[in-house]
């Protein structure tokens, strides 16, 4: 990202700019952390929406507090949406096993007031605030890692994986931070809340894997919820 803010002469945010990307950083560390404590310790049909939704309607209420209610047709679709979201993350829940509620509130809590704050990012600066922000996260993570006295090294053959996951991690990012800048930072974290439904898809796609009904049905709203919201934002509300 450094090189890319170099290359494109981005200018250099200002220092309340770059505060904000750290603390998005450290924001984003603690959504993550959260959200994949409670899937590894608790029941995914719990974990899952309760942080999608959570990471969704935080930044939602900002943004009708802020710009004001959208359109009909916007709203409809963010309903849809975090329905969506819910129906598309069911999975079967062993017996027996925790929930994890308390992870998912924090992972939902951190990467929705993550998504606040990188939609108070000034506009054409994504370079480096997302540099900040990778920065900041790596610090607790360091920590971590050290102070857990956990292994560091990354197995050889995972490495192209990691580095493919890194740069569309970067690229998710990046264009959540333009989806911000050029619209309502309620439909852009809404829109950007519905991640589930890829990996939903994916996982039939290529992993073979079988879809749910409610899995399909999340689906198909999540399509609708799209359309609604893409339509209403297009349309100029009176």
């Amino acid at each position: 990202m450094v090189a890319i803010a170099l290359a494109t002469g981005e200018p250099m945010p200002g220092l309340p700019t770059l505060g904000l990307a750290l603390l998005a950083g450290l924001l984003a560390v603690a959504g993550i952390l959260g959200l994949y404590t409670g899937l590894a310790v608790g029941r995914m049909g719990v974990v899952a929406p309760v942080t999608g939704v959570i990471a969704a309607t935080l930044p939602v209420i900002v943004g009708l507090v802020t710009e004001g209610w959208p359109g009909g047709e916007v709203v409809a679709g963010i309903a849809l949406a975090l329905a969506a979201v819910i129906l598309v993350s069911r999975s079967a829940d062993p017996g027996g096993r925790r929930s994890g509620i308390e992870y998912a509130l924090l992972g939902g809590i951190g990467l929705g007031l993550f998504n606040i704050a990188v939609g108070a990012f000034p506009e054409h600066r994504v370079a480096w605030p997302l540099a900040v922000i990778k920065a900041g996260s790596l610090v607790p993570i360091v920590a971590l890692v050290i102070l857990g006295r956990r292994p560091w090294r990354v197995p050889r053959p995972v490495r192209p994986a990691l580095l493919a996951t890194a740069g569309l991690d970067l690229a998710g990012n990046g264009l959540y931070i333009l989806a911000t800048q050029a619209g309502r930072l309620d439909v852009a974290a809404t829109l950007s809340s519905l991640y589930p439904v890829t990996t939903v898809i994916l996982a039939v796609i290529v992993l073979r894997e079988r879809v749910t009904l409610s899995h399909l049905l999340g689906i198909i709203m999540a399509a609708v919820a799209v359309a609604l919201i893409a339509g209403g934002s297009a349309a100029p509300v009176g």
